[in-house]
């Protein structure tokens, strides 16, 4: 998985498309990549805005200001206009970025208890049965990350560190196979040389999770 941390990254939008979008007086939005979208959405659309321009507030004494492209998309954005491009910085919007983009996310790592759940049923089956043999879900994440097709969108920052992110999945059907081998091995790792996971001394949890691994 690749990762597009906000603090770092800039989005680059044509100014063009953007224009389009914002004179239809209609909700819009950006993605990751910089392109200008509407609704439906796409499943695992990643957004860095989502909105529609409103008209200006003012009085019966005052004309109307012309809006800028930074006044449309908020306070939260570094707007920098290029000619025929719009670069964007989202890092200052992160936490509207959460909830927009919390619908689409495969799993949410945005909290100081990290990763707790897969948003895909057959893969949080796969963690529950895992979490019978210790292995967690920062280990699971850590496989995904390393090797599934997807993004973490993500602020990320060295020192002091921190982390707060979400993970989408592209191929869900290769994540789930990733995630079952790494359980399966360590389940096998674990009845083979684990005294407290031997055969004869697992529990009704660990027997169903170790046939669900085709262990038994």
């Amino acid at each position: 998985m690749k990762k597009f941390n906000v603090l770092k990254e800039i989005i680059v939008v044509l100014r063009a498309e953007l224009l389009q979008a914002i004179n239809t007086n209609k909700e819009f939005a950006i993605n990751y990549k910089g392109e200008v979208v509407s609704p439906p959405y796409a499943d695992k659309e990643i957004f860095v805005f989502k909105g529609k321009a409103t008209a200006p507030k003012v009085s019966a004494l005052s004309m109307p200001k012309p809006q800028s492209i930074a006044d449309i998309l908020g306070k939260n954005y570094q707007v920098v206009e290029d000619e025929g491009r719009i670069l964007i910085k989202a890092s200052g919007n992160w936490q509207e970025l959460i909830n927009i983009n919390m619908p689409n996310t495969d799993y949410d790592d945005t909290t100081a208890d990290g990763v707790a759940e897969f948003a895909n049923k057959e893969m949080e089956n796969i963690g529950w049965f895992g979490d019978e043999f210790n292995v967690n879900y920062r280990e699971m994440v850590e496989e995904l990350e390393e090797k599934a097709d997807g993004v973490v969108l993500c602020v990320e920052q060295e020192e002091p560190y921190q982390f707060s992110g979400m993970g989408f999945i592209f191929d869900i059907e290769n994540a789930k196979e990733l995630l079952f081998n790494l359980c399966q091995t360590k389940a096998k790792d674990k009845i083979e040389n684990d005294s407290d996971f031997a055969i004869d001394t697992l529990t009704e949890d660990e027997e169903e999770a170790a046939k669900f691994f085709k262990l038994l």
